[in-house]
This record gives structure tokens, sequence and C-alpha cells, in this order.
């Protein structure tokens, strides 16, 4: 029997990484968030963001790459920017 492929999720929505490229949300749905970690920082033997890039972004392959992006921001820390993702996409989401 084929094992289920499972999914990293916060909040109820999935989360997908590519090298330096976070993910959150579902395809399927109306708006997603592109988190894009820009600068790191070595402590001991570990990257750290301290540079990320946030984007609500429509999902309608039909709209320029360019034009997707819906509200933008900069945030010192991982933590911080998904922290303000979790907001921007139920709110989206929710239609508000």
């Amino acid at each position: 029997m084929a094992k289920k492929k499972e999914t990293l999720e916060y909040k109820g929505h999935p989360l997908m990484r590519k090298d330096n490229l976070i993910y959150y949300g579902d395809m399927n749905d109306k708006y997603i968030i592109m988190l894009m970690i820009n600068e790191t920082k070595k402590v001991d033997d570990l990257d750290i963001a301290t540079k990320v890039t946030v984007q609500l972004q429509l999902t309608d392959p039909e709209i320029k790459t360019r034009d997707r992006v819906v509200k933008k921001a900069e945030k010192d820390s991982l933590y911080a920017a998904i922290d303000v993702a979790t907001v921007w996409l139920e709110r989206a989401l929710a239609g508000k």
C-alpha cells in the first residue's frame, strides 16, 4: 500500500520550501504567502534568517507574476515574517 506524502502545516495551512523560498498556503485557494529568505547569519553551526521578504500573492495563473503581489513587507526574522504571513493569509481568505 502506498504511503501518503505528509506535508508540514502551520495553523492549518501547508508549508513548502524550495531553497530560500517558503510557500505558505494552498495553491487551490485564492491567495498564498511567499516568504523569501534574503539574508542569514551563522549561529554556531546553524543558519538563522535575518532578512525575510513576505508577499501575499494571488494564485490565478492568468495574472502576470509581477501583478500577483497584493501586499509586501520585510521582516528581520523568520518568526516575525510567519507571524505577519498568518494574519495576512487568514484575512485575505476571509475576504477582509
